[in-house]
C-alpha cells in the first residue's frame, strides 16, 4: 500500500439537523482506514477551500466528533452558497492548487444538487489537470429534491426526515392551539419551506393521517388563486368552525419582492413579504365565514436546526451515507455520490450504494402528481406511506449540561497556509455578460 493521502470534506447550501451526523460518519470512518491520512474540513465550504482555510478534523477529540450527532446546522465547519460557475477559471485552478499543496487525494462535498454539481466539476477538472484525486458527493437537503422523480437515483435525502418530523409535531401542536383559540382565531396559516417542491408542507399530513383535523395543505406544484384559497377556507369554516392551512413558501401568489441567493434561488425568508401573510391579509380583508380573524406563523431556519425534533432514523442514515462516501473514496470510486435506496417489501429498510455525480448534479425531482389529492388541498395515503418511516417512532435524547444542550465544539486548528492569499473570483468581479 502506498502512502496515505489526505481527505478534504466541505459543506454547501442550507444546513439541516443531520448534516453534522454525515460529517461525523466521514471523520470516524476515515480514522479507521489506512488509505486515508489527515481529514481536513473546508471552513465555510468551497469558499474556505479557495481561501485555504482548512480545519484539521483529525486533531479534534473523539468526544467532540461524537457530539456532532446531537449538533444541528453547520456551525461545526460552516457552509456557504458560493457556486463555481463555468467562467470562474481562476477559482477552479485555485481549488486544484490548494488540493495539491495539502496532498489531498480525496475530496468529499456534502450538499444538495448544486453541491453535487460542484463536486462533479472539481473531480472532472482534477482528472484533466492530472491530479490523483477521488471526488465523492454526500447527499443533503431538507427539500428532498435531489435525484429523480422515480426515486431510482436516491429514495430520500438526509435532512428531509427530520424536517418532516418537525412539521408533524408543529401541526399537532398548532391544532391544539387552534382548537382552543378558534372563537377568536379560527384560521391559522402556517408557512413551510420548499421553494418549488412540496415534500416539506406535505409532511403536515403526518400529524393527522386519519384526517380528523380541519387541515388544508397547499403545495407549490398546484397553482391556486387567493380567491380559491378564501373560498376553500370559508367552506371549511362553515363545516368545522376552524381551519389550519399549511402553505409552501413557494406558492405562486405574485410578486413577493423576492431576494435571490448566489445560486439564483429565492430566499423566501429574506424577501419583503411572505405567502402566509399575503393569505392572512386577503382572508381578513375579504371576511371569514366565522367570527374572529386569521393569523399566521412563519417558521424560519428553525425548520432545519430544531435538533430536539430530529428523526433518529434520519440521524442514523445521514451517518451511514457519510460512511459510505468514505468507503467509496478509499476504494477509488471517483465521480459518485453515496445514495440511499429503499428495499422492497412491507417493512422499511434501506441500502447504501452509489450513483454517478453526472446524473445527479443539478438534478431536481418533482413531487409526484399522483401524491396530490384530487381536491388540491391534501396529499394521498401513498405519500404518507412513503414519508412516515422517515420520521421514526421516538424522540432524540440530547446530552445536557445544567439544562443546556451539550453541542460539539470543533477547535479552530487550521492547517498551515502554503499559498498566497486569495480572494474568490466572484467576490471581486462580476460574471461576464
Amino acid at each position: 500500500m502506498g502512502r496515505p493521502k489526505n481527505l478534504l470534506v466541505a459543506q454547501s447550501g442550507g444546513p439541516s439537523c443531520v448534516i453534522n451526523s454525515s460529517l461525523r460518519g466521514i471523520v470516524e470512518t476515515a480514522r479507521e482506514l489506512a488509505e486515508i491520512g489527515t481529514v481536513y474540513g473546508g471552513y465555510h465550504g468551497i469558499e474556505g477551500v479557495l481561501k485555504e482555510e482548512l480545519i484539521d478534523l483529525s486533531a479534534q477529540s473523539a468526544e467532540e466528533i461524537a457530539l456532532l450527532r446531537y449538533t444541528p446546522a453547520a456551525g461545526s465547519i460552516g457552509t456557504c452558497r458560493y457556486k463555481l460557475k463555468a467562467w470562474q477559471d481562476e477559482d477552479f485552478q485555485r481549488v486544484i492548487d490548494v488540493l495539491k499543496a495539502h496532498e489531498i487525494g480525496y475530496f468529499l462535498y456534502i450538499g444538495g444538487n448544486d453541491s453535487m454539481d460542484t463536486a462533479n466539476k472539481v473531480a472532472a477538472m482534477a482528472q484533466e489537470k492530472g491530479l490523483d484525486l477521488v471526488g465523492v458527493g454526500v447527499p443533503k437537503t431538507i427539500d428532498n429534491d435531489v435525484g429523480d422523480s422515480e426515486f431510482k437515483l436516491i429514495d430520500h435525502t438526509p435532512g428531509y426526515g427530520s424536517c418532516a418530523k418537525y412539521w408533524m409535531h408543529m401541526v399537532q401542536n398548532a391544532n391544539e392551539e387552534n382548537a382552543g383559540s378558534s372563537p377568536a382565531d379560527p384560521v391559522l396559516v402556517l408557512q413551510a419551506m420548499g421553494r418549488r417542491i412540496g415534500f416539506i408542507p406535505a409532511a403536515a399530513r403526518l400529524a393527522d393521517p386519519g384526517r380528523e383535523m380541519p387541515l388544508q395543505i397547499y403545495l407549490a406544484e398546484r397553482k391556486v388563486s387567493l380567491e380559491q384559497v378564501a373560498d376553500q377556507v370559508n367552506d371549511q369554516l362553515k363545516s368545522d368552525g376552524r381551519v389550519i392551512v399549511v402553505v409552501s413558501e413557494g406558492l405562486d401568489l405574485g410578486d413577493l419582492g423576492e431576494v435571490k441567493d448566489s445560486f439564483g434561488h429565492t430566499s423566501f425568508s429574506a424577501s419583503q413579504v411572505t405567502v402566509a401573510q399575503i393569505i392572512v391579509n386577503y382572508l381578513n380583508s375579504k371576511g371569514l365565514a366565522a367570527k374572529g380573524a386569521a393569523r399566521c406563523n412563519v417558521s424560519g431556519t428553525d425548520q432545519r436546526n430544531a435538533i430536539a425534533y430530529a428523526s433518529t432514523v434520519d440521524l442514523d442514515e445521514a451517518y451511514l451515507a457519510g460512511e459510505k462516501a468514505v468507503q467509496l473514496a478509499a476504494a477509488g470510486e471517483s465521480g459518485f455520490m453515496s445514495t440511499i435506496l429503499r428495499t422492497a417489501g412491507p417493512q422499511y429498510g434501506v441500502t447504501y450504494d452509489k450513483v454517478p455525480l453526472a446524473e445527479v448534479a443539478n438534478s431536481e425531482r418533482s413531487f409526484p402528481e399522483n401524491w396530490i389529492a384530487a381536491n388540491g388541498t391534501d396529499v394521498t395515503d401513498e405519500f404518507v406511506d412513503y414519508c412516515q418511516p422517515l420520521v421514526g417512532n421516538d424522540m432524540v435524547s440530547l446530552p445536557m449540561i445544567d439544562g443546556r444542550q451539550r453541542l460539539a465544539r470543533i477547535q479552530p486548528l487550521y492547517a498551515d497556509q502554503k499559498l498566497e492569499k486569495y480572494v474568490p473570483q466572484a467576490d471581486r468581479c462580476e460574471a461576464p455578460a
